[in-house]
């Protein structure tokens, strides 16, 4: 087949790399890693979605998309036999996040759908939701009184599988190794560079400085929606790029069922057959029953400053405007296996990307503190390629983990907890922010080096963008048909 893949265009051969590389992980995944028989939250997840999205995107009459929810809670109890089935055991951590998400779940259905379905449609509501809720209580039981028991299994996924599944993940010519070594260069430049602009005094007091301007809890919603209208202004003022035409963005809690890896915020896009539907812009609510020093410390992290990055990131110019424009990808064929199958570096790597783009173009009037906090977060991503690819493949513990964050990342208690149950979730994801944000840079200098002095930012982002997330190497060949130069290899 490799013959006739070489006659196809340029966009077919980058659709048939995807698809080449997708089997390959889903076959991983089926035959060796077979997280459906040791991830509980896959099952409480699929759940929560399967009921949220009916009732959060008006895909059709209200009506309509309750029968949809009915229907579902209907297949509730058997879905969860299955899963029961499916279930050999489970790290503790799988076990104990899946039923914080399952409690989710059961408010979802209880209150949220239930006060939220028509009233000629209550009574059929009750019929379904009753055995689902019923069903959901015995697996929150089987989680906490049978699968916890059965904790045998590692959540690390040690490095044969590691670096099968990074190959797979990140579709680049870097191997966990290398990215590791440049990840722990990298770490001491950029703390060097924070000592710098925080003189004269030391980083942490510097950094102590800005922490202490936060909001408080019953306002840190408001304050993200501020900074979104802010960052929405600044981009359309400075052309970074042309901004989509609809205005379908809506900042919202962070739905309880995804809070257990959403534990800060996150972004959900429309869908890719139906683009015109919402897009959502979460954002975690402290939970109510957390001590004054959590509390403290993740508003501490999550400052004046931070906020506005992270809403910079997760909305505008970053995963909101990145996704809107996949969303306009023609032929709709090509649309939904871009968007399904979206490259992680990319998709990561252009909300680093833009992100520091902003910064460069001089918002928030170049403040210092911004920037400092900007070098912080620079550290966090070089923390996540680290702390990914040394906890699964080298054995690294927790107190290394943790001292890595709060010592040589200034990051506060509660991001690195956090951070460091994310990083027991999953794999192979936390290194996509690096990669890909270094991979965006590579790419526009290829493309600012193929137009011979014609380079023009915005354009550069609307072509760029309007190929769908593609794995970088492909996006240089598509906008300039020549191949991307290696990624450069971190000296000895």
């Amino acid at each position: 087949f490799s013959n006739a893949a070489a006659a196809l265009s340029a966009d077919e051969q980058a659709d048939y790399g995807i698809i080449q590389n997708q089997i390959g992980l889903a076959l991983l995944e089926l035959d060796r890693i077979q997280a459906y028989r040791h991830n509980p939250t896959l099952y409480v997840e699929l759940i929560g979605n399967a009921l949220f999205t009916p009732y959060v995107l008006e895909y059709a009459p209200e009506p309509e998309r309750a029968r949809h929810v009915i229907a579902r809670l209907e297949k509730v109890p058997a879905f969860l036999e299955t899963a029961k089935a499916n279930l050999v055991s489970s790290p503790g951590i799988w076990t104990s996040v899946a039923a914080e998400e399952n409690e989710g779940n059961l408010g979802l259905i209880e209150k949220t759908l239930r006060e939220w379905i028509p009233a000629e449609q209550r009574d059929r509501y009750h019929r379904a939701a009753e055995p689902a809720l019923a069903a959901l209580r015995g697996f929150q039981a089987y989680l906490k009184n049978d699968l916890a028991r059965r904790d045998s299994y590692d959540w690390r996924l040690a490095p044969e599988l590691y670096n099968e599944k990074f190959r797979y993940v990140l579709a680049t010519d870097l191997t966990p190794e290398q990215v590791l070594a440049a990840a722990e260069r990298d770490l001491d430049a950029v703390r060097a560079r924070m000592a710098e602009l925080a003189r004269p005094q030391p980083v942490e007091a510097a950094l102590n400085r800005i922490a202490a301007r936060h909001a408080a809890p019953e306002t840190y919603m408001p304050d993200a929606r501020r900074d979104l209208a802010e960052a929405r202004e600044f981009v359309r003022r400075h052309d970074i790029v042309t901004l989509p035409p609809r205005d379908n963005l809506q900042v919202i809690e962070t739905p309880e069922f995804m809070r257990g890896i959403y534990a800060v915020g996150g972004f959900s896009s429309a869908p890719a057959l139906e683009p015109h539907l919402g897009a959502f812009y979460w954002i975690t609510p402290i939970p109510p029953g957390w001590s004054r020093e959590r509390i403290e410390s993740k508003l501490r992290e999550y400052n004046f400053y931070k906020l506005k990055l992270l809403t910079i990131h997760e909305a505008m110019p970053g995963h909101y405007v990145q996704l809107e424009y996949a969303n306009g990808l023609e032929p709709v064929a090509r649309r939904v296996l871009r968007s399904i199958f979206g490259n992680g570096p990319y998709i990561e790597g252009w909300a680093q990307y833009a992100t520091q783009v902003l910064l460069d173009e001089g918002y928030l009037n170049r403040a210092p503190e911004l920037r400092l906090t900007f070098q912080k977060e620079e550290l966090r991503v070089l923390a996540n390629a680290i702390l990914d690819i040394r906890l699964h493949t080298k054995g690294m513990t927790d107190d290394e983990a943790m001292d890595l964050m709060l010592r040589r990342t200034y990051q506060e208690k509660e991001e690195a907890a956090a951070k460091l149950r994310r990083a027991k979730l999953s794999s192979c994801q936390l290194p996509t922010y690096l990669v890909g944000w270094r991979d965006w840079i590579r790419v526009r200098d290829h493309y600012r080096q193929a137009k011979a002095g014609g380079f023009e930012m915005r354009e550069f982002h609307d072509r760029a963008l309007r190929q769908g997330a593609v794995p970088l190497p492909l996006l240089a060949r598509l906008l300039t048909g020549k191949p991307l130069e290696p990624a450069p290899q971190p000296g000895p």
